[in-house]
């Protein structure tokens, strides 16, 4: 449709089609300048916020904080939590705000925090913060900083970190003792060789461990119940099938039940954890539960001279009392659901098959099989051709030589 022209006999002055026109071009086709002028503002103040974190600038970061008098009882500031950042060696912190929602001198902005610990995270780690706003004399501050509905807590909310430097390692621990901190780095060092020996090394090799307070500060760290972990030594978080772009995995430590493991066990643990950090580039939804938690008790037994009964007491007892599996277990019975024997028995059954692979195929094949499950990148059909390309054999066949592999090694 062309605009219709200027009336006939004028001139000189704006049509109204070029006055709204340029009255459009001044507002903002629906927008509001207001609005889009507020969250412009709040974005400048966010990025003096993260360059203050990245310098330890107490004073500037101080700036960006709402006064005591304008910020809500409920809401708490950020002061303690850049104190408790001190010590934590970051090569970046910025905040992508992803939303904003204003009403008058107060907004709450969703944001994207992301950030990167120097040596270890090769792309930022993401954390999901809700911020509530404040605007004060014109300028727009942060009354409080949390998590998201879909995110979780950060270490240093939880406290003051302490930081050990291993030679693999990067352990991060709040309210824990620095003896036990080196420990962990201690572990954690002999963790990262053993892994690489068994897995090669196309990976960063090294890891940053998380040891919170307690059980309830790591379920924290998780956003999951502390009941679903009681019994959980440690778990690893990540992108699954992070190519070169994934950040570094952390391993989160439930020091409640770390605590009651001996010296074989925590070296175990942390090994198997550590796998799980090797092999995340290679890890995804093709990948059943009963390989990827599977390989990383193989890698982490590996070398310990443990014979099948002595790793896998609950399978044992199973097949002595005439309950041997049939199938391999399925992602479902790796659930944290309570049931401890049945979770046992689904993590020595994903061991057994990996070991029965490195038995009769060899350690070589078996990290290829790995690889060749994920680059599947989807489940169906994804352990079905990895069996006939890699190991030649099908699904069918595989279980009926796993279920012998389990009689003949726990019977």
């Amino acid at each position: 449709m062309t605009p219709p022209g200027p009336p006939s006999g004028r001139t000189t002055g704006l049509s109204p089609y070029a006055l709204a026109l340029t009255l459009a071009l001044l507002v903002g086709c629906g927008g509001n300048p207001a609005a889009d002028s507020a969250r412009v503002d709040v974005e400048r103040m966010l990025d003096r916020r993260a360059e203050a974190v990245l310098e330890r600038d107490e004073t500037a970061f101080r700036a960006t904080e709402a006064s005591a008098d304008a910020v809500r009882p409920e809401l708490a500031g950020g002061s303690a939590e850049f104190a408790n950042l001190r010590e934590l060696p970051l090569a970046g912190w910025s905040y992508d705000l992803t939303g904003f929602d204003r009403s008058g001198d107060r907004a709450t902005a969703e944001a994207a925090l992301r950030y990167r610990i120097r040596g270890y995270d090769r792309a930022p780690v993401t954390a999901v913060r809700t911020l509530s706003l404040v605007r004060d004399d014109g300028a727009w501050y942060v009354a409080s900083d949390e998590p998201s509905e879909k995110g979780t807590e950060q270490l240093w909310e939880q406290g003051a970190i302490q930081v050990v430097h291993g030679e693999r390692s990067l352990v991060l621990g709040v309210g824990r003792p620095e003896g036990s901190l080196r420990e962990y780095a201690r572990l954690a060092d002999r963790s990262v060789p053993a892994v690489t020996e068994a897995w090669g090394e196309d990976w960063a090799r090294r890891v940053v461990v998380l040891v919170p307070h307690s059980l309830e500060e790591m379920a924290g760290l998780l956003g999951a119940p502390s009941d679903g972990y009681q019994g959980i030594a440690a778990v690893t978080t990540g992108e699954a099938g992070g190519s070169a772009k994934a950040p570094a995995d952390r391993i989160i430590v439930n020091p409640n039940a770390y605590a009651v493991l001996g010296g074989f066990g925590k070296q175990v643990v942390l090994t198997h954890e550590t796998t799980h950090v090797a092999t995340r580039a290679h890890t995804n939804a093709a990948t059943p539960l009963w390989l990827s938690e599977g390989y990383a008790d193989w890698v982490g037994y590996r070398a310990t001279g443990r014979s099948a009964s002595e790793v896998a007491p609950e399978l044992r007892r199973a097949v002595a009392e005439g309950r041997a599996p049939a199938e391999l277990p399925e992602d479902a019975d790796f659930g944290f659901s309570g049931d401890s024997g049945g979770l046992a028995q689904a993590y020595e059954g994903g061991w057994l098959a990996c070991r029965m692979i490195a038995d009769r195929w060899g350690e070589v094949r078996l990290n290829e099989f790995y690889r060749a499950v994920g680059e599947h990148g989807k489940r169906a059909e994804a352990v079905e051709t990895a069996l006939r390309e890699v190991l030649g054999t099908t699904p069918g066949r595989f279980t009926e030589q796993w279920r012998a592999y389990v009689r003949t090694q726990l019977g």
